[in-house]
């Protein structure tokens, strides 16, 4: 992509920076990799590829792909990452080869249908072998320098189920690996009548699901790890099943993850969080170390002194090997995150939510300060208490909970605060009193006593959901939305996303499902103008400045877009989320844009006015 973007009307519009991205895909088997030269980690988010420094923190995007990622591979010289996506059914999946020195996409190869389930170099750079998803299933080696397809071939026999994970030999450019659901073939390359040739290797009874594959450094043996909790050690030179371990207490929900290291120990990474170093002559587990979430990944940086794991409770671990100590060292939400709130007047920290928990971070560093949990239910939406001496937030079982946001500690709790869940949440500036709204389209308003709390009034203007609140600043008045027209309002044909008052409070600027970006009149509900807000789905999230001059959009289009208030011009393009924006959020400073996606991202934009 470019660093402008053409709009309607052909004028170049200035791309956002990019500053910090919260989130790691955790779903992706083996998706976090260390790159050899020690100093990067090389994860998925959505559609882009995050590379991250490991001496400052320091990230840079790969943006290419066209959908989510599904597989990552990284060449042993570190010269080239390669990854693969997901598409629409009937489509051709991409698989990107990226010249990692420059930063830049060396190939885009197009065969496999659907999805590209694995990916694997070849140990002097010259092949990538890839593997394409159940819809496709097929296997394709090609050549990196000339960026084509050498041959390619079924990846199991018609008897045998999906093949799941592809991996090239340490030594021989010529031999790989295949493995999957009663499948386990050893490949080899017959360059000059441009085949590959399969050899079915004898497990004798032995039906497994093979997840991962992982071939020893001299490639005498390979280790495939099984859906059913066990790994096959199989002879490379001879296909032959050598040995089935452990016998007993198998490794919980699956072996997701294998690395095998110098000293012929493994590292696997089990399903139900637990990191475990097997010796490689009798297979006892010498230490093993337990994590939050399924283990994914396991990546050695160097020669396995320290290893990172990554859980599909998007968390990264960095561990130790002499001391198998866990460290965390990144968390992000791992599923779509609904929705930023700023505390009154302080731009170091920030709130998101999604269906799991409320996080707050520290908006320099990334850092999860805080997160707080409520088992079973679903948050809905939060709020800062003006004083910044409570977190108030709405909750599917109707009940609204208020937190300390130092430690998160319940401080109080309202029931029954609606009939069907409680779906928006405002505070008033003397924290008084808290307005809500719910499933059932009423606006409710409680004040706040220490230690209890009494319903004051409720007004049923809406018909539908309320999906947002803002208060005015002097607590008088409020102006709601929802999911049908506006409470003070002409009727409009649409689904009401967002809804702000200019701080000089006598518009406000509406939102929704009919791409448009209203402005209205408070004092009698005309429209003053309507601007086209984006090209394709709704609009979601919309934030204006602390001092009016500017407002910021984001959907289902993808891009964060920085508007001039009076102007109702875009001035400025953000370009990075992979899934639909949920909300967007301009710290009280002025110095920058949080915007949220359903696919579990929090990015961090400059923003690009002066205050």
């Amino acid at each position: 992509m470019e660093n402008k973007i053409m709009s309607g009307d052909a004028q170049e519009v200035p791309q956002l920076e990019l500053q910090a991205v919260i989130g790691f895909n955790g779903h992706v088997f083996s998706g976090l990799r260390v790159h050899p030269n020690r100093e990067h980690l090389i994860y998925p988010l959505g559609s882009t590829v995050i590379l991250k420094s490991l001496t400052n923190g320091k990230q840079q995007f790969l943006h290419g792909h066209t959908n989510n990622i599904s597989c990552v591979a990284v060449s042993k010289s570190g010269r080239y990452i390669a990854s693969g996506q997901v598409t629409f059914m009937g489509f051709r999946a991409d698989i990107i080869i990226w010249d990692f020195p420059q930063r830049t996409i060396h190939a885009r190869l197009q065969l496999h249908k659907v999805k590209v389930e694995d990916l694997a170099f070849s140990p002097n750079d010259k092949y990538l072998v890839s593997l394409g998803g159940q819809d496709d299933d097929s296997i394709v080696v090609w050549n990196i320098e000339k960026k084509e397809a050498i041959c390619g071939s079924p990846a199991s026999a018609q008897s045998a189920g999906h093949c799941l994970a592809v991996q090239f030999s340490n030594k021989s450019d010529d031999v790989f690996v295949s493995a999957g659901n009663g499948t386990l073939r050893v490949w080899e390359l017959d360059l000059p009548n441009r085949k590959i040739r399969p050899t079915e290797c004898q497990t004798g009874q032995l039906k497994r699901v093979v997840k991962c594959v992982e071939i020893a450094e001299d490639d005498d043996f390979f280790y495939c790890g099984t859906s059913s909790g066990d790994v096959l050690k199989v002879n490379l030179k001879t296909k032959l099943l050598n040995s089935c371990w452990p016998v007993k207490q198998k490794f919980s929900k699956g072996v997701n993850s294998l690395s095998t290291l110098k000293t012929g120990d493994v590292l696997v990474g089990s399903g139900d969080g637990m990191c475990s170093l097997c010796s490689g002559s009798n297979f006892k587990t010498l230490r093993k170390v337990q994590l939050k979430g399924g283990v994914t990944s396991v990546a050695l940086r160097g020669e396995g002194h320290q290893f990172f794991v990554g859980t599909d409770a998007a968390q990264i671990y960095r561990c130790n090997y002499m001391d198998f100590k866990e460290e965390l060292i990144a968390t992000s939400h791992n599923s779509a995150v609904k929705g930023v709130v700023f505390p009154f007047a302080t731009s170091e920290l920030f709130a998101t939510f999604s269906q799991d928990d409320v996080r707050v971070w520290h908006s320099e560093t990334s850092k999860e300060l805080l997160r707080i949990t409520v088992p079973n239910m679903t948050c809905n939406a939060v709020d800062f208490m003006r004083d910044g001496k409570s977190i108030i937030s709405a909750w599917n079982d109707g009940k609204i909970r208020i937190f300390t946001p130092e430690s998160g500690t319940l401080s109080g709790i309202i029931h029954n605060a609606h009939s069907m869940s409680v779906t928006a949440i405002a505070g008033t500036r003397d924290c008084q009193r808290i307005v809500s709204g719910g499933g059932e389209g009423q606006v409710r308003v409680w004040q706040i006593f220490p230690g209890s709390h009494q319903l004051v009034e409720t007004m049923k203007e809406h018909k539908a959901t309320i999906t947002c609140i803002r208060l005015k600043s002097d607590d008088k008045e409020c102006v709601t939305a929802m999911r049908t027209p506006l409470r003070l309002m002409v009727l409009a044909n649409t689904l009401f996303r967002a809804v702000c008052y200019h701080p000089e409070e006598y518009q406000i600027i509406t939102s929704g499902t009919d791409r448009k970006i209203t402005y209205w009149e408070v004092y009698d509900g005309s429209v003053i103008r309507e601007l086209e807000g984006s090209l394709s789905g709704s609009v979601n999230g919309m934030h204006i400045s602390p001092e009016g001059k500017h407002f910021v959009t984001g959907g289902d289009e993808k891009l964060v877009k920085v508007w001039g208030y009076t102007e109702g011009e875009v001035t400025h393009v953000g370009i990075g989320h992979s899934g639909s924006i949920t909300s967007v959020s301009i710290c009280p400073n002025n110095k920058y844009i949080i915007s949220t996606s359903a696919d579990g991202a929090v990015l961090r934009w400059k923003y690009p006015h002066a205050s």
